[in-house]
């Protein structure tokens, strides 16, 4: 089935809308949150806990499954789907962030990145067409060209060159992209530019990709800048394509981004927050850890109706963290991911009711960066 993106509602007073995808591996609805399942594997959790949430789309990461345990090997599996039990829809990204976080460890030039592995020091070369053949192996329903993170902060000079190279790497992914029933997307860069975000997004739209992300937020950038330049960047992308914000963020960060005209997520804070003991509720923050949980016999949010919220207490939970048991973190997991599917069901019936205007951070998730009261 080929790849398609409709639009079925919009909020007026946002530039948000409420859409469909249509991919070989069925639909989903957006705006959407994707959970990182970074090695093939949403840490933790099953696919039968994540369906239980509600969650209609996962990221795997092309750098990672490369080189363990290789692109070839799960192909021979049937692609990535049969390989990890998810039979509905997957992302994969190009690698092109994790090569860029191996600072000491890659080399950047014209023809591609030239690296190391993180896992025995081995040098691999990805270019723009390997970054395309891999995830082609590995059957993912949407790939992303290969693109280069720009570190912040950085020079105009540097992020011109960045953004330059970006677009011809784009050229030559898109060209090595034969007619298959995976989607492609492009990468937007130009640091923290607003005049060279407009022109990767310009050059991008000129090569007809299926979807376009916006990647390198969240780098260091104050949340304000990087609103505005999400809002100026998404303005010069095509309404009937999709927009997909790379590794952002809070439910605030999401909620904001929508509004702006956002339409797919993904970060690992719900899965890592979890695994750390921060779990999200509807008042803040709550840090399992804390003494003041040791004897409480409420669930984590009283609102919440995910599997961890009905059948255990914050007390049992904190003793699951102290105790280091390996069962504490998957069930912070679960509560986490399903309260990210919350606030992606009250965004959209806020679309689709035409409010989301007067839907604030404190209805989702009360202040993001506070712990919620005991």
């Amino acid at each position: 089935m080929p790849f398609r993106f409709e639009i079925l509602a919009r909020d007026v007073p946002t530039q948000a809308r409420l859409g469909r995808i249509t991919t070989a591996h069925g639909a989903f609805t957006t705006p959407v949150f994707m959970p990182v399942g970074t090695q093939a594997s949403v840490k933790g959790v099953t696919p039968e806990e994540l369906l239980a949430c509600q969650v209609e789309i996962v990221l795997a990461n092309t750098y990672h499954l490369y080189l363990r345990p290789t692109h070839t090997l799960i192909q021979g599996f049937g692609g990535l789907h049969r390989f990890m039990h998810w039979e509905r829809p997957i992302l994969t990204d190009s690698g092109g962030f994790q090569v860029y976080s191996l600072a000491g460890l890659r080399k950047l030039t014209e023809e591609g990145v030239l690296f190391q592995s993180h896992l025995n020091g081995s040098r691999h070369m990805l270019t723009p067409e390997k970054a395309v053949e891999i995830q082609a192996a590995l059957s993912s329903d949407i790939a992303m060209a290969l693109d280069e993170c720009v570190p912040y902060p950085a020079t105009y000079d540097y992020a011109l060159a960045s953004q330059e190279l970006t677009t011809r790497w784009a050229q030559r992914a898109r060209a090595a992209h034969h007619g298959t029933e995976q989607a492609l997307f492009g990468i937007v860069q130009g640091g923290m530019y607003a005049e060279l975000r407009e022109k990767s997004a310009r050059e991008l739209v000129e090569l007809d990709f299926d979807g376009y992300a916006l990647g390198g937020f969240s780098v260091g950038e104050t949340k304000q800048l990087m609103h505005d330049l999400i809002e100026r960047t998404a303005a010069c992308l095509p309404e009937e394509k999709p927009r997909y914000l790379m590794g952002v963020g809070t439910p605030a960060d999401i909620l904001r981004c929508v509004k702006l005209g956002v339409d797919m997520f993904d970060c690992v804070m719900p899965t890592r927050n979890a695994r750390n003991g921060s779990l999200f509720t509807r008042q803040g923050k709550l840090i399992i850890k804390n003494a003041r949980y040791a004897q409480d016999s409420r669930p984590i949010d009283s609102r919440c109706s995910c599997y961890t919220c009905q059948h255990y207490s914050r007390a049992y939970l904190r003793h699951l963290f102290m105790a280091e048991e390996m069962l504490g973190p998957r069930l912070n997991t679960i509560h986490n991911v399903h309260f990210y599917m919350d606030v992606i069901h009250m965004i959209r019936a806020a679309i689709m009711e035409g409010r989301l205007d007067m839907l604030r951070v404190e209805d989702i998730s009360g202040e993001p960066n506070v712990e919620a009261p005991a």
